[in-house]
């Protein structure tokens, strides 16, 4: 997994609630493997119905930080929803809430989901609908996010899970870095006395 320490890039606003994980992902593109390149699925219906669709506006290429409304990630488990996303560049998510699997796929896949207050997420929406193209800054370490007005806003994240993306290991990954620990137990627990 690779490591989430800063975050310094371009953010979309995107307006739309309950934002579910079948419209981030169709789910005719599921069969696919992930090495198919799930960012080209990313909002494929939606895109497709919508030639303006904000994803698709060249002032937001190369974003890495999606702004969003409440529920984000919503409806079924599927964990391509993150692909998706992680395929087309973002690393780091802004709502009032999501989905719960969702959010703990985010974790699992490098991403980060940052949850804010209602009414500073959507001021944060218009600050990027004024400027598009604008930056946001997010740290990590810190919990800190800068916005486009300079203003700072902190977020709470679980230890164990900023633990990982810091370090950029998954649980399996840490696991193993107990490995001649588990072997040792094993082997004092598994001998027969």
């Amino acid at each position: 997994m690779q490591a989430f320490t800063t975050l310094h890039a371009a953010a979309v606003p995107l307006d739309l609630a309950n934002v579910d994980t079948d419209q981030i992902v169709p789910a005719r593109f599921l069969r696919h493997p992930r090495s198919a390149g799930y960012g080209n699925f990313l909002f494929r219906d939606l895109r497709e119905r919508d030639p303006e669709f904000i994803l698709d506006r060249p002032e937001y290429r190369g974003a890495q930080i999606l702004v969003t409304a409440e529920n984000f990630g919503c409806g079924s488990s599927r964990e391509a929803a993150v692909w998706a996303l992680t395929g087309a560049g973002f690393r780091a998510w802004i709502a009032p809430s999501f989905g719960d699997i969702f959010f703990e796929n985010s974790f699992k896949n490098a991403a980060l989901p940052i949850v804010l207050p209602a009414g500073r997420v959507a001021g944060l929406r218009s600050q990027l609908h004024a400027a598009p193209g604008t930056s946001l800054a997010i740290n990590l370490a810190r919990q800190t996010l800068r916005f486009p007005d300079g203003g700072i806003e902190g977020f709470d994240v679980d230890p164990f899970r900023k633990e990982c993306l810091l370090a950029g290991i998954d649980e399996i990954a840490l696991t193993l870095r107990h490995e001649q620990e588990i072997a040792a137990y094993e082997a004092r627990h598994l001998t027969p006395p």
